[in-house]
């Protein structure tokens, strides 16, 4: 059933990773939308220059906390800020994440459990702890990104696939749960997008590659929210293709074409 656009003036949305890329461009949506902010990521420098200039411009409250979500911590000392601070979150959009590319073998430790603590761990973490406020509030939206790498397994990517199919998956289950609750819950499933991203995977991305926008990226997600009760969606006409044609065709023919993708 259609629903009605949201009214988000008022609110109060907390961004992760809101630095740059998708997270920072969620933020400039929603203070389009008269949406009071909290941005989330380790760089302050970055998240004040951003609060002035869409408190500047939209006149609304901005507040910056600073914090590396996926230490063992991060998301503990969040969440004592924002009750320290006394803010009540309306919305939540769980965007900090990032990618390793490498054959799963040749992949640092390290760097793997960091990947893991930060997509999985810390996502889960938020979510769980926020809910609560979010269903209470019942006016605002989860956003949860995932990728379209989410729907099939990823070689040279393997364990980032993973992370995304989980964050599908754990997404699409809590919308059903909460579906009769005037909370909106979406998976967002970018493919190549103009971000940070791929500097900070590695690997060889020389090939030519259609890469979306992060203003396109997020105005899906916000039409997507605003017209239908959503739970997933997938940017990108060429992305839903490939996912589409992955979904009929034989696993092992679809793991190859992934494969041979990113080589």
């Amino acid at each position: 059933m259609r629903r009605a656009p949201l009214d988000h003036r008022g609110t109060t949305a907390l961004v992760t990773g809101a630095s740059s890329g998708l997270g920072a461009e969620f933020a400039r949506q929603f203070a389009a939308r008269r949406a009071n902010l909290v941005l989330v990521a380790r760089r302050r420098g970055r998240l004040e220059a951003l609060a002035r200039d869409l408190e500047n411009t939209h006149r609304i409250t901005v507040n910056v906390f600073t914090h590396d979500l996926g230490s063992s911590d991060g998301v503990r000392d969040l969440l004592g800020d924002l009750e320290t601070h006394g803010i009540a979150v309306d919305s939540l959009v769980n965007n900090a994440g990032f990618g390793i590319t490498a054959p799963f073998v040749d992949t640092e430790p390290n760097r793997l459990g960091e990947m893991l603590s930060l997509n999985i761990v810390a996502l889960t973490e938020l979510t769980r702890s926020l809910l609560p406020q979010l269903l209470t509030a019942g006016r605002g939206v989860l956003v949860n990104v995932a990728s379209a790498a989410a729907y099939q397994p990823t070689p040279g990517m393997a364990a980032y696939g993973a992370t995304k199919a989980y964050v599908l998956s754990l997404t699409e289950a809590i919308a059903e749960e909460v579906r009769e609750s005037g909370l909106r819950v979406l998976a967002l499933s970018p493919g190549p997008t103009r971000t940070e991203f791929f500097a900070v995977a590695g690997g060889d991305f020389s090939q030519p590659i259609n890469f979306e926008t992060p203003e396109k990226v997020v105005s899906v997600a916000f039409s997507a929210l605003d017209h239908r009760q959503p739970r997933s969606v997938i940017s990108g006409f060429s992305n839903r293709a490939m996912v589409a044609a992955a979904g009929v065709m034989p696993r092992r023919l679809a793991l190859f074409a992934a494969r041979k993708a990113l080589e």
